[in-house]
């Protein structure tokens, strides 16, 4: 799970902020109920130290990027090289995206079985995330990422790698980018259990 992000629209400690009276990223920690990962990694960088006191409750092992403010592909990056050594695949999230849950991650990971290299989550036909990478793609991971562009560059140059998975139906790619994206999400799932498989995860397998 992708968390070091300085979050400047939010205009504070977006992923600290509250959500049905937790933090944003536990809400998004509370979705890893039932993925079928082995390990859950959440790469940090501003506030590290706040979110390493919330994330480990929750058995995740946190993973501090000294380089977050040269953009999203340094934690990327720290996140794969983290990696346990016989991990066979990773799967990457956002902290940001609390309703992206365990069956999204269970759809990638059913393609990763099936033979897929490079799974990608689609809604309404548009690439979204989770992604899950096949750790034999890891090394052009590696290379080509840059900047803040995440892992969509690898994907635009190796169509014949990816595999479009549809999880419209198990998850909601909605991003949390400023307090007003907060609260109108807070309200859409003011009716929704907390904790279960419609939110939002990362991980290895």
């Amino acid at each position: 799970m992708l968390a070091a992000g300085a979050g400047s629209r939010f205009g504070g400690s977006k992923l600290l902020a509250s959500m049905r009276g937790r933090t944003l990223i536990e809400v998004t920690l509370s979705g890893l109920c039932g993925a079928p990962v082995d390990e859950i990694m959440v790469v940090v960088g501003k506030d590290a130290k706040e979110l390493r006191g919330v994330c480990e409750p929750y058995g995740a092992r946190v993973i501090e990027n000294p380089d977050w403010a040269r953009g999203m592909s340094t934690s990327v990056r720290a996140g794969l090289l983290a990696c346990a050594p016989l991990a066979r695949a990773a799967v990457v999230a956002l902290a940001d995206q609390p309703l992206v849950g365990a069956g999204a991650v269970a759809r990638l990971v059913e393609a990763f079985k099936d033979g897929a290299k490079l799974a990608v989550a689609t809604y309404g036909g548009e690439r979204r995330n989770p992604v899950l990478f096949d750790r034999e793609v890891w090394p052009l991971l590696l290379r080509g990422l840059s900047g803040d562009k995440g892992a969509r560059v690898v994907l635009e140059r190796h169509p014949e790698l990816v595999t479009e998975v549809p999880c419209d139906d198990v998850a909601d790619p909605t991003d949390v980018d400023t307090v007003e994206d907060l609260r109108r999400l807070e309200e859409e799932v003011s009716i929704a259990p907390l904790g279960g498989s419609s939110l939002g995860e990362g991980g290895t397998l």
